[in-house]
This record gives C-alpha cells, structure tokens and sequence, in this order.
C-alpha cells in the first residue's frame, strides 16, 4: 500500500513512525513550509514531520496552499493508493482528498461527532471531560463529519494537562491507525456514518480564551489551567501585568480560610506547596506561574521574590 502522509507538528510524528515500522511504503509527506522561529525569527526551521522524512529519504512536499495544478500533478506522479492526514494544518480540498484510490483518511483526537475542529483536546479537558479517544475517518469536503472506521476511547485523568493528554493521543491514534489500514487492506474495513445532530465543536482557540474568570467555579478555573497548559497558557494578571498559571486543581480545604469571606480572585493562602485562590464558588490551588517576561516558578518561589502575597487579586 503507496501511502502519502500529511501533517507538521510533533502529534503527527508516532503516526508517521509507526507507518514505517510496521512497513508500510511512505511515498512522500506534505508538511508545512518552513517557518522562522527563535526572537530574532531569522533562522527557519523544518517540521517534526520533514525531519523525519529527510531522516528515512522520503520525498517532501511543502506548498504554501494544497491546492493549484501544479501540486496536483506533483501529488499524481507520486501514485499512492491512500493519503493519510495528521494535524496537517490546511483543509484539503475535494480534488487532494479524491486523489487517492482508497481515499483519504484522517486521525482525529476526540470520539466523533463530539469536539470537530482544531482543538478537540484542550475543549474535551475545558468541558471537564472523564474520557475521550481517538477517531479514524474517511475524510470528506465538511469538517470532521466523515464516516468512522475505527474509535478507540480513552479516559482523561483528573489532574492530566492539555500536554501530557496529547501525547497519549498521538501513540494511541498511531496504533488506531495501523488497525484501520490492516482492516482495509483484508477488506474487512466497515465505516459508519456520523450523527450530525449530536456534532460539538471545538474551534481554533483563541489568546482571550485563555484568561481566566476568576467568578467561575473553582472545578472550571482548575480545567482551563489543564486544557491550556503548556500552550498558549491560562492567563490572568496581577497588579496590571500578564501572569500564566499552570497546576490548578479545586481545594476543598484550607485551614482557618473560608472561601465564603474572599471575592474571586483573591489570593487567600500561600505555602510551600503552592498558593490558594477564591473562585466564584469554592477554592483552587496554584502551584506555578510564569510572569510576563519572566520563567515559570512555583508559586512559593514567587513568593519568597515577593512577586505574589497572600491578599492580592488576580484579575486586577
């Protein structure tokens, strides 16, 4: 089976790895351009994804817009019989996804039709989700509504981070996808269609989606601090300035403090492990921050630098 992979971050790697492990024959990926990173944005630097296709000698495709006559042809005279698609970064067009004889799949990191869209994990994390899972599809023109060839589910662990969830997403949609493709190369593949009326949606997120409301309740502050952590990074400020949180989770008690005497977004207690803050119902614990400009510390360390004090509000 000719496969012709597609994706760019570091999520897409296992996927790609694990094609060619198991032997499958990589004809060529298409990843994003190279982008500038670094402060000085001078020097370009290659995707996960390119990287491991110069390591293994596979061809590399890097438009712009998967789109034109030109990368259509470049796409036919590699003949795959599928396209595999991983956090590729544009959506396909008809022409791209028809290409294949076997069509295209897609690896999806929800259980369709819940969380379609560009950031179904930190939404499943965001919504206090206990699981979610993996999702092949045959990719089709309309957002994430193609029909299902394998789902494997997963569940979310209470204190588990946008980032540590991501990377068992990746291993698991790798292993989801070597199942899908031995199904489909012994004919027993069997897709499903998708109950659109039961569809959620989970779009590109936004900077403002990652400031927190320190009126919510304390179990949602401590979920978007998960759903956002390591990036972009839950957001709030003190005393005018930006500072990210990470580390949260709601506190059911702290000694000689009632959350009843607090606005939200005060700081009612600091100690070594970390420091307490009043939401709109109940408390939650912080244990790192990131200052703008500055490194991540723990909160006992901010304190000691006299960055934070038990009576500041957050928000402010």
């Amino acid at each position: 089976m000719r496969v012709l992979f597609w994706g760019t971050p570091e999520f897409a790697a296992p996927p790609l790895r694990a094609l060619l492990g198991e032997g499958f024959e990589v004809i060529g990926v298409v990843t994003q351009p190279d982008r500038p990173q670094g402060r000085s944005r001078s020097a370009l630097v290659a995707s996960p994804i390119k990287q491991i296709a110069v390591e293994e000698s596979i061809a590399v495709l890097q438009p712009e817009k998967p789109r034109g006559p030109e990368f259509i042809d470049q796409l036919r005279a590699l003949e795959p019989d599928i396209s595999i698609v991983v956090a590729y970064g544009h959506i396909l067009p008809r022409d791209v996804i028809d290409l294949p004889k076997l069509g295209t799949l897609n690896i999806h990191a929800s259980l369709l039709p819940q969380w379609r869209g560009a950031a179904p994990i930190q939404a499943a994390i965001r919504a206090g989700q206990t699981e979610t899972g993996i999702t092949i599809m045959r990719m089709v023109t309309r957002l994430d509504a193609g029909p299902i060839l394998v789902q494997v589910p997963t569940p979310i662990l209470h204190d588990e981070t946008y980032g540590e969830l991501q990377l068992r997403l990746s291993e698991l949609g790798a292993l989801a996808l070597i199942e899908a493709l031995s199904l489909i190369d012994i004919g027993e593949a069997t897709e499903r269609p998708q109950d659109d009326a039961a569809a959620t949606f989970a779009p590109k997120i936004e900077r403002e989606d990652a400031r927190l409301d320190w009126s919510r309740p304390a179990s949602d502050i401590a979920c978007a601090v998960r759903a956002f952590d390591p990036k972009p990074g839950a957001f709030t400020t003190l005393r005018g300035a930006e500072m990210k949180l990470f580390g949260a989770r709601p506190w059911p008690h702290t000694p000689g403090v009632n959350a009843d005497d607090a606005a939200p977004g005060i700081v009612v207690a600091i100690d070594d492990e970390g420091g307490v803050v009043a939401t709109g119902n109940g408390l939650v614990r912080i244990i790192d921050a990131q200052p703008a400009g500055k490194r991540r510390l723990s909160i006992a360390e901010l304190a000691r630098g006299r960055g934070i004090h038990v009576g500041d509000r957050l928000g402010a």
